[in-house]
C-alpha cells in the first residue's frame, strides 16, 4: 500500500523503482518528498529519519516503505 500525504491535490506522484536512489545513502528509494524546489528520495530508514523535518516544507510525502514489509511476508 503507498501512502501519499499532501496538502495540494493537483500534485501527482509515480511510482517509485528500482532504478529511483536513495539521496543520502544510494539505496533503493521507498519515500518521495516533494518540496517547492524538487523532490527529494530516501531509502524507507532516511525517510523516516528526515520525515519530522520536513514535514513542513514538504509540498507531499509519497511513502512505499510498507511493500518493503509485504515482499517479506512473500
Amino acid at each position: 500500500m503507498t501512502q501519499l500525504t499532501t496538502n495540494n491535490p493537483s500534485v501527482a506522484t509515480a511510482p517509485l523503482s528500482a532504478l529511483d536512489r536513495c539521496d543520502s545513502c544510494g539505496a533503493q528509494a521507498y519515500v518521495r518528498a516533494t518540496l517547492a524546489t524538487g523532490d527529494l528520495l530516501f531509502c524507507a530508514h532516511h525517510g523516516a529519519r528526515f520525515k519530522e523535518k520536513l514535514a513542513g516544507s514538504a509540498v507531499a510525502w509519497h511513502d512505499e516503505s510498507s511493500s518493503l514489509h509485504d515482499e517479506a511476508r512473500s
